[in-house]
């Protein structure tokens, strides 16, 4: 995918000084010496006015997202006027406002990309906690937890950049014409809704899990042709293929209504389902993973969830707490634990 038209073109120090600017004006907004000197210097180059066109359009997006706590813009704020990390957080906020989509393909190669730049991602849902959202289109979100997303609409198209997790998407015509495409965009590629309600879940080798409810999905892996994805379909894809189709289970994405669906599937797996709704990292011992789990479940008491699973299959739940403070909730045979 390549950055936003004419972006690759902007130099990294004409990207900073924009985002300084941007920065002076929310620190004094009513000085009006801090105007001038903003205006002439807008005045002074066209790729200065091409900067700042950008950083306006992001603005405008960051406005858009209902509660959005942790922006890169609130990190540089609150950093001191000089000093590190000042720079450092100048420095995300520049790789947030101008890196687009080259800045997504690079970091797909990197192994941290998933501590810094989830950090600063518009919108962000920790471990046991779900989030609904209305974006300015009118298209409606729903987030698992555990989840990274940053919402990216300008004058071309409306990009949902999904960095981790999963996210249920019911898609609205945009309001603006013409009209802009949306698309969601994860590691594995892009995939374009035609009118639809689809989930995508991210995986941490890069993988990517689109499932259809209504309408269809263009699946376009980064590296190879795409194809298109019906009503009552779920596809994997990495960047050089989508797998073979499969049936969509209608029931899976209940978790967007806080409840777990378990028809036949492996104790293991039924915790993996669990994970995103529970603050304590979730342990199955390998003797039972494959016991066979049927039934409902609420996402809402996770413990009290495993409880009920101990006492259906006579195993043993255990608290545990580690050294560094983190809790473990963990099911096994008796005395294994």
């Amino acid at each position: 995918m390549s950055a936003p038209a004419g972006l690759e073109a902007l130099p990294q120090a004409i990207a900073q000084q924009a985002v300084e600017w941007w920065l002076q004006l929310q620190e004094a907004p009513d000085s009006a010496a801090m105007h001038q000197q903003w205006q002439a210097w807008r005045c002074q180059n066209p790729l200065h006015e091409q900067a700042w066109q950008r950083v306006e359009a992001v603005q405008q997006r960051l406005q858009g997202v209902v509660d959005a706590p942790h922006t890169a813009l609130a990190h540089a704020a609150l950093a001191p006027r000089r000093g590190a990390g000042r720079r450092r957080a100048v420095q995300a906020l520049v790789l947030l406002v101008f890196g687009g989509g080259a800045a997504w393909q690079m970091e797909s190669h990197m192994p941290w990309r998933n501590s810094w730049r989830n950090w600063v991602a518009d919108v962000r849902t920790p471990r046991g906690e779900r989030r609904r959202l209305t974006l300015d289109d009118g298209t409606q979100l729903v987030l698992q937890g555990g989840s990274a997303l940053d919402v990216v609409y300008d004058r071309s198209e409306r990009r949902l950049l999904l960095r981790a997790g999963e996210v249920y998407v019911t898609s609205a015509p945009d309001t603006q014409q013409p009209a802009r495409p949306l698309v969601v965009q994860t590691m594995a590629g892009e995939m374009r809704p035609l009118g639809t309600r689809f989930t995508v879940r991210t995986e941490e080798d890069g993988r990517s899990l689109v499932a259809v409810y209504e309408g269809a999905v263009q699946l376009q892996p980064r590296l190879a042709p795409g194809q298109v994805l019906p009503a009552g379909q779920q596809a994997w894809l990495d960047a050089h293929q989508v797998q073979t189709p499969e049936p969509a289970r209608e029931d899976a994405w209940a978790w967007v209504d806080g409840m777990l669906v378990a028809r036949g599937m492996r104790l293991d797996a039924v915790l993996q389902a669990l994970q995103p709704a529970s603050t304590a990292t979730l342990v199955c011992h390998p003797a039972v993973a494959g016991l066979q789990v049927s039934g409902t479940y609420p996402l809402d008491d996770v413990p009290r969830v495993m409880l009920a699973l101990g006492s259906l299959l006579h195993l043993e739940v255990r608290t545990l707490t580690r050294w560094w403070g983190s809790q473990e909730l963990a099911i096994g045979p008796v005395g294994a634990l």
